[in-house]
């Protein structure tokens, strides 16, 4: 039988390619400090656990150990130039505006879960013009708990009026599939986002290379329920 169901999208690497805006905040935080920026590519896979994890892995790319004061620091610093440029080159990954067009055609409500801040997320979907398309969009500072800790995705399915038995989360990362098992709830794993782990590697109950995929890999999860 095919139900509706609550789907949960993780922001970077899984809706929007938004590696280019992150990596020229992180470059900016570093070159201020007389480090030397990361290439696009390899930086990629810094992304997913916020900003300040973020630039903490850089450091460490580099072999730089920092106290956290300094690190503190530079994530503000990285907030305040980001906020300012976050659409700049940001843009939503080629399929993903039909598939949530078609998705929404079905009955299915949507809602965002990342580990960007609530407000930083929020001003990026509305610069892209996507924002209205969701139910919830809720950040590492929502409920004070980041992925994969599973309260919040179980509080974003809440606050999107779904239920944990009819929602699906989709993800590029071990934070997404981690904060779905542990949630209880179903995971469809995308293979064009940021991870430093193959996201095969990471078993998610589906995974897809092109969000063209998304809604059919959807219906044939709730025909299966």
């Amino acid at each position: 039988m095919t139900t509706s169901s609550l789907i949960v999208f993780d922001l970077d690497g899984t809706l929007v390619d938004s590696a280019p805006d992150l990596v020229n905040a992180l470059n900016f935080v570093l070159e201020r400090e007389g480090l030397t920026p990361v290439p696009l590519a390899p930086a990629r896979k810094f992304i997913g656990a916020g900003a300040r994890a973020m630039i903490e892995r850089a450091l460490e790319a580099e072999g730089r150990t920092c106290t956290p004061d300094y690190v503190s620091k530079m994530t503000e610093d990285f907030i305040v130039f980001y906020g300012d440029h976050l659409a700049d080159n940001t843009r939503p990954f080629e399929g993903t505006e039909d598939a949530l067009d078609d998705l929404a055609s079905r009955g299915h409500r949507l809602a965002v879960c990342t580990n960007k801040l609530e407000w930083l997320s929020k001003r990026l979907l509305d610069r892209l013009n996507m924002s209205g398309r969701f139910s919830a969009i809720c950040g590492a500072d929502t409920f004070g708990v980041q992925k994969p800790d599973p309260i919040i995705l179980r509080q974003t399915i809440a606050r999107a009026g779904g239920a944990i038995s009819s929602s699906i989360m989709v993800g590029d990362s071990g934070t997404d599939i981690g904060v779905a098992k542990r949630a209880g709830v179903p995971v469809i794993g995308v293979d064009f986002g940021y991870t430093p782990i193959a996201i095969k590697d990471l078993e998610p109950d589906r995974l897809i290379s092109h969000m063209r995929e998304l809604p059919a890999t959807v219906a044939d999860m709730n025909s299966k329920k």
